[in-house]
């Protein structure tokens, strides 16, 4: 398919022959390399993200947008084999990787990250992983759980849609100069200026919105490529001094190697200080080949930088998965020194491969060149079946997920275990829920229970539970504050249904019922609770439940902030009752996915209680009001002496810190009768259990 078949004689005259001119550039190989090993080395040992991605962008519109001119110059844009050479450039290494990270998967990826593997493989396959990824960053859980190991095809999946739409568009601009008698040149760099500033202004906009959504937008990063194709269009035109072009040289090679520790490139980025390492990567470009035995061209430009560069596609692909099978399988959360060369080593080894074994012999293939529709074929061919395989891996893993489990079933006595001397594991009966369960352990909302409204400018979810068949309620309970609080509510609404209680749960996650803007140092949790405290106050419930310490973690760590405390004061002169109860462990791991891989007895999988739990809790020694009373579940979470994964053969954690719906099922009357003992009220139930 093409544009036109006449090169541009407008073009032809009317643009200046430029002062220099390059086919070849060997330091942009350099720089990818540059790029490359910033990224790894930052994931691998710095446990931070170093720009080196962005970079990666800006390469793709410089080179792109630059092909694609020179092709319009000609009058000739051959969008078939265009595509039909991204397919063999990108594809084969790309779908490597991901069938051997599922082969590897299945092998040791604990099964409640299966589902969520197998959906962002079929996502990077087919190069929507960065929209998958943007949809997760709006779900608290899925931001709060393990990294993906396909993560990092976030960027990969940005640039295929690059790929798609960057030559429409300058086919459709082609269309517009031929028609209109335009110069081609000043076409495209006005368009691409006003998608540079448009993009960068959405950029910069969404950023302070909503950061994690930004990271990943497709729409957020348009001005990255834009920047490298204006470069593309204006670089031969520029000539630096020597002595200007030695100090930009080195200048953005700094600046690309510093960026990820002077910026907190992954809580910042992609808003304006995105152009640090875009600038970087332009003064490398600009200053071009010095021919200075000190210009940073050299050093770019050295063998082994270009081997790197050349390798440095399946580098980046390969780094993510093996360090986190590696962190996986060894049970850690840092890599070390030692342990961090070998991933850096065996991801070189594997992109070596990948690059002469798979790469190369299909990109240097007859494929696409003896046919016209070949490379299609091809992608076709190798897409279907890694998507097929991974679909059907879901499939698989929503069957293992499925359970039947009731609250009286003998062999699942969960938190009943602690009460009756029973075992925290018996070894004849399985355990509950299936690993392949955990994602769905999360209390769910009916229909209608739900509603969201805005109120001086900030949003409130208020949800309501009423008691069964309409009956009317005894009791008006308020449920306030985070992600933790309102796991409870897999306690709390049987209790409702037993005894009539009406539960309004009014929650946002990350945000505790708090009057201190220390705790948690995030703005729209201060309005937050500044909009749903005189929302609870005009309520006037029975009842306030919400949390009475956080940050049960290794180390004695747990406390009871100031900020609670004043929240439950305020609630005492409104003459409003409140039961706080203390938070479960939070580990630096997930107890439920070790269990799976060492054991469900392994020590290695939970903490000694007394690493975890002070023997005194911390709210005991804050001025509480005297309306405000405490319920302990320590005891239930851990024995005396261990904080173990299970319980009564029911897993206790759906992740690292939150607690399954069956376990706290289990929990659910103990949890009740501490409440009406501490509340002072004798509520039964007014139909038989």
């Amino acid at each position: 398919m093409t544009t036109l078949r006449e090169p541009l004689r407008e073009e032809n005259a009317s643009t200046p022959a430029p002062r220099r001119a390059r086919k070849f550039r060997p330091e942009l190989q350099g720089l990818r390399a540059l790029a490359a090993a910033l990224v790894v080395v930052y994931h691998v040992w710095l446990d931070r993200i170093s720009g080196g991605v962005d970079v990666f962008l800006f390469v793709s519109g410089f080179l792109i947008t630059g092909q694609l001119f020179r092709a319009s110059v000609r009058g000739r844009i051959e969008f078939r084999s265009f595509w039909g050479r991204m397919f063999k450039r990108l594809l084969p290494a790309a779908l490597t990787v991901l069938v051997v990270t599922m082969a590897v998967s299945l092998l040791w990826l604990p099964e409640h990250r299966w589902l969520q593997a197998g959906k962002e493989i079929v996502a990077s396959a087919l190069f929507y992983e960065n929209w998958q990824l943007a949809a997760d960053s709006a779900d608290y859980f899925a931001q709060n759980s393990s990294a993906s190991l396909m993560q990092h095809f976030w960027s990969l999946s940005i640039q295929g849609q690059f790929y798609v739409v960057w030559p429409l568009l300058i086919g459709v601009l082609l269309l517009v100069v031929r028609w209109l008698g335009w110069n081609m040149r000043t076409t495209l760099l006005v368009v691409l200026g006003v998608l540079f500033a448009g993009s960068l202004a959405f950029s910069v906009w969404l950023t302070a919105v909503n950061q994690p959504l930004a990271y990943f937008h497709s729409g957020t990063r348009v001005w990255q490529f834009a920047l490298g194709g204006i470069l593309a269009l204006t670089i031969d035109r520029i000539v630096l001094p020597r002595w200007l072009a030695l100090v930009a040289g080195w200048l953005g090679v700094l600046g690309l190697a510093s960026c990820g520790l002077v910026l907190q490139v992954g809580t910042m980025f992609p808003g304006y200080v995105a152009l640090w390492p875009m600038v970087s990567a332009a003064l490398v470009l600009l200053a071009g080949a010095t021919g200075s035995r000190v210009g940073a061209d050299r050093f770019l430009s050295s063998r082994p930088l270009i081997y790197l560069g050349n390798i440095s596609y399946s580098l980046y692909l390969w780094h993510w998965p093996v360090l986190l099978f590696y962190l996986l399988v060894r049970g850690r959360t840092e890599v070390g020194l030692v342990g961090g060369a070998g991933v850096i080593g065996l991801s070189v080894v594997l992109a070596v491969l990948t690059y002469h074994l798979v790469e190369n012999p299909v990109r240097d293939s007859r494929i696409g060149v003896n046919n016209r529709w070949g490379a299609y074929r091809f992608a076709a061919v190798v897409l279907v079946p890694v998507v097929a395989v991974a679909v059907v891996w879901q499939n698989v893993t929503l069957d293992r997920a499925e359970f039947e489990f009731r609250a009286d079933d003998s062999r699942y006595p969960g938190a009943q275990a602690l009460m009756t001397g029973q075992p925290v594991y018996d070894s004849t009966n399985d355990v509950v829920p299936p690993f392949a369960a955990l994602p769905y352990e999360w209390i769910s909302w009916k229909r209608g229970e739900c509603t969201r409204a805005t109120e001086q400018g900030v949003e409130v979810r208020t949800c309501t539970v009423k008691p069964l068949n309409g009956a009317e309620p005894k009791r008006r309970l308020a449920v306030v504050g985070d992600s933790h609080i309102l796991q409870l509510m897999a306690a709390l609404r049987p209790i409702s249904e037993r005894l009539d209680w009406e539960l309004v749960v009014l929650n946002k996650p990350g945000c505790p019922l708090t009057a201190t803007e220390v705790l948690p140092n995030n703005q729209s949790c201060v309005d937050w609770n500044r909009v749903v405290l005189p929302k609870i106050i005009d309520m006037q419930p029975d009842a306030v439940v919400t949390m009475a310490t956080r940050d049960v973690r290794v180390g004695l760590a747990e406390r009871t902030p100031e900020g609670y405390v004043r929240q439950w004061q305020r609630l005492h002169e409104a003459g409003i009752p409140v039961v706080a109860i203390r938070d479960n462990p939070r580990f630096d791991f997930e107890p439920s996915g070790c269990a799976q891989i060492h054991g469900l007895t392994s020590e290695k999988c939970g903490h000694p209680r007394a690493e975890m739990y002070h023997a005194v809790p911390p709210y005991e020694s804050m001025p509480a009001p005297s309306s405000t009373s405490f319920v302990d579940l320590s005891d239930y979470y851990c024995t005396a002496t261990q904080c173990p994964p299970v319980m009564g053969n029911v897993l206790v954690y759906m992740d690292d810190n939150h607690v399954t719906e069956t376990y706290l099922n289990t929990l659910s009357p103990i949890l009740q009768e501490k409440m009406l003992a501490q509340l002072g009220w004798e509520d039964t139930a007014s139909k038989p259990q």
